[in-house]
């Protein structure tokens, strides 16, 4: 893709290569203030930030400017999102956003990325994933990482709505590796995206999980107990279901082999992964650009998942920072986000 700035990754964690930037201070690579190097708490941090506040500070308000909606799709699939159009003046273009596992609309990470590009010009859609956002009524069957499908649609719904100008996406964690997939298969459903972000993209979820279960106890607890608030709320919309055989488990791993064998259709765990797992060659492969970014002390996505990975065919650029965590990457006590000055830059690019 012309215009793109191509990064490199010569020099692990140091940011080499990046074109130089001194707004923003882009050459030196991510280099959060002292004591926010934690990986923990710039994970924390992705999902705690008091970002609806800090946004209304600004004279920005998403609530008041978007139009939440309920997509009908294609097999009596609902998905439901939320569309911030552009006001005054038309639009650089329409950019979706998809959270992480269990995250939604709403998620801080995802919700401040919305309200930086709502105010840099960007039509903006953020789409929720089955069962995410509260949504655990719209359908009957359960949420899992292979309904790729029903994500392209969204997308396409999404595009729909508003007027000819280039598309883009941007995923975080599993959220990255569904956007990823959406760039790797757009064609089938009329999609072309001008470029796709990935920000701590799971692409490896067998690797992912292991990092879970092995990896902070915080991090463990966290995603184990958003899972079984997730079969609550299910249950709860669907009273037939019974997850009784999940109250003893608390490994990831076993709750995932033990929800694939009940709850997906899928002969086996490897199976399951083979649908949504990512490699290098995929990506460089990919019949439209994209953009990743990566930290290397992430404990849920290990950095050895990109061994390989250049910035060469579809790979336009690609950053792998030391510090950052897991969807991290704020950079100032006034909690600042640096991947939304670096997405903004790369969508700029893109545009050239």
């Amino acid at each position: 893709m012309r215009g793109v700035d191509p990064l490199r990754v010569d020099t692990p964690g140091a940011g080499a290569g990046l074109a130089p930037d001194p707004e923003r201070g882009f050459e030196r690579g991510f280099d959060p203030a002292f004591g926010l190097r934690a990986p923990t708490l710039q994970g924390l941090l992705a999902s705690k930030r008091p970002v609806h506040r800090m946004w209304r500070r600004r004279g920005v308000d998403l609530d008041a400017c978007s139009i939440a909606q309920i997509l009908e799709l294609d097999h009596d699939v609902r998905l439901s999102g939320r569309l911030t159009p552009r006001t005054g003046g038309p639009a650089r273009g329409l950019v979706v956003l998809i959270h992480g596992w269990e995250g939604c609309h709403d998620s801080s990470y995802l919700y401040s990325m919305a309200a930086r590009l709502h105010v840099e010009g960007y039509d903006v859609f953020r789409l929720n994933l089955r069962d995410h956002g509260n949504t655990h009524h719209l359908n009957r069957k359960m949420f899992h990482s292979a309904r790729l499908g029903e994500v392209l649609d969204g997308v396409a719904a999404a595009r729909r709505q508003v007027d000819d100008g280039p598309l883009y996406l941007i995923g975080f964690s599993l959220g990255g590796n569904f956007a990823l997939r959406v760039a790797l298969r757009g064609a089938e459903a009329g999609l072309f995206p001008r470029l796709t972000v990935a920000i701590s993209p799971a692409i490896n979820p067998r690797a992912t999980l292991l990092g879970i279960d092995n990896g902070p106890w915080l991090f463990r607890r966290h995603f184990l107990d958003r899972w079984r608030h997730t079969l609550a709320a299910k249950r709860a919309a669907w009273p037939h279901y019974d997850f009784s055989a999940f109250d003893s488990l608390s490994s990831f791993m076993d709750m995932t082999r033990q929800f694939v064998s009940e709850h997906t259709g899928f002969a086996s765990l490897d199976d399951y992964f083979a649908q949504y797992t990512l490699t290098p060659a995929m990506l460089m492969d990919a019949p439209s650009p994209l953009a990743l970014l990566t930290a290397e002390d992430d404990s849920v996505i290990p950095i050895r998942d990109f061994e390989g990975l250049q910035v060469r065919g579809a790979v336009s650029a690609f950053m792998r920072t030391r510090h950052g965590g897991h969807c991290g990457f704020i950079d100032t006590w006034q909690l600042h986000s640096w991947a939304e000055d670096r997405v903004v830059a790369w969508l700029s690019s893109a545009r050239d």
